[in-house]
C-alpha cells in the first residue's frame, strides 16, 4: 500500500492526477498534454523541441509552446529558466485562459470574429489574474487586431503579476495558426522596449523555423525601424485599416 501512495503522490506532483475537494483523485491536466501529443501534436512537439532549446539558451529565459484547447491554452512544451520562481506552477499539461495568455491571444488572432465569439464567452474572463488582464471582449478584440497586424504580441502582467511575455504564431500548411511560442520574462528585468530589441527577432526566427518544418509560413522578420510606431500605440488604440 505505501508503494501505491507514493505512486499516486508522484503522479499528483507531475500533474497526471489531481485531488478533488472530497478527497478523490481524477486525471490531471498533464493527461491532456499526453492526449494531445498522441492524437495530433507529436509532430509539433518533436519539431519544436530543438528550436525551443536554442531560443532558451540564447535568451536565458523561459520558452513555452501552447495550443488552443476550448477557451484555454494548453502548454505542450516548456523550457524553464532555471533561477526563476515566476510561473513555477506552469508545467507541460497546465492550462491558462487564452484571454490572459500571450500564446492564447496570438492563436485567437487567427480566428474570424464569429469563430472567436464561439470560442470565448463572458465566463472566459472570470478569475483573478494580473493587473493588466483584459476583462471585456472589446478589449480583447483590440489586442487581437494588434497581434494580427504586427505578427506578434507583447503583454505585461496580464496572466501573472510580475511576468511579461512576447509571443509569435506557429502555422501549419493548410491549417493556419495551430500554436504559438513565447518567451516569458520577469517584468522587473524587461521593459517593453527591451523585449522588442532583444527578443523579438530571435522569437520570430524560432516561430518561422518551426512553421516551415510543419509546412507553414510566416511573413519576414520586420526591421527594427518598422517596429517602432506599433510599439508606441496606446493600449486602447487600434491599427489603421489598410485599403483593400
Amino acid at each position: 500500500m505505501p508503494t501505491t501512495f507514493r505512486l499516486v503522490a508522484t503522479l499528483e506532483e507531475e500533474g497526471y492526477l489531481e485531488r478533488t475537494v472530497d478527497g478523490h483523485v481524477r486525471p490531471g491536466t498533464s493527461v491532456l498534454a499526453l492526449g494531445f501529443a498522441a492524437v495530433q501534436g507529436l509532430d509539433l512537439v518533436q519539431t519544436s523541441a530543438p528550436t525551443m532549446r536554442g531560443l532558451a539558451v540564447f535568451s536565458g529565459e523561459t520558452v513555452n509552446l501552447g495550443v488552443l484547447y476550448s477557451d484555454q491554452v494548453l502548454f505542450v512544451a516548456r523550457v524553464p529558466r532555471r533561477d526563476s520562481l515566476l510561473a513555477a506552477g506552469i508545467r507541460v499539461g497546465s492550462t491558462v485562459p487564452a484571454v490572459f495568455s500571450s500564446i492564447g491571444k496570438v492563436i485567437l488572432s487567427g480566428l474570424s470574429e464569429s469563430e472567436l465569439r464561439r470560442c470565448i464567452s463572458e465566463a472566459s474572463f472570470a478569475g483573478t489574474w494580473g493587473p493588466n488582464a483584459v476583462r471585456t471582449m472589446d478589449e480583447l478584440i483590440t489586442q487581437l487586431e494588434l497581434a494580427r497586424h504586427d505578427g506578434y504580441l507583447i503583454q505585461q502582467e496580464s496572466a501573472i503579476p510580475g511576468l511579461s511575455s512576447i509571443a509569435a504564431p506557429i502555422t501549419q500548411g493548410g491549417q493556419g495558426i495551430v500554436a504559438a511560442i513565447n518567451v516569458a520574462v520577469p517584468s522587473s528585468e524587461y521593459s517593453r522596449k527591451k523585449l522588442v530589441s532583444t527578443l523579438l527577432e530571435p522569437l520570430l526566427g524560432a516561430a518561422r523555423e518551426i512553421s516551415l518544418r510543419l509546412g507553414g509560413s510566416l511573413p519576414p522578420i520586420p526591421a527594427v525601424s518598422e517596429i517602432g510606431p506599433s510599439e508606441q500605440r496606446s493600449k486602447g488604440s487600434r491599427p489603421a485599416k489598410k485599403n483593400r
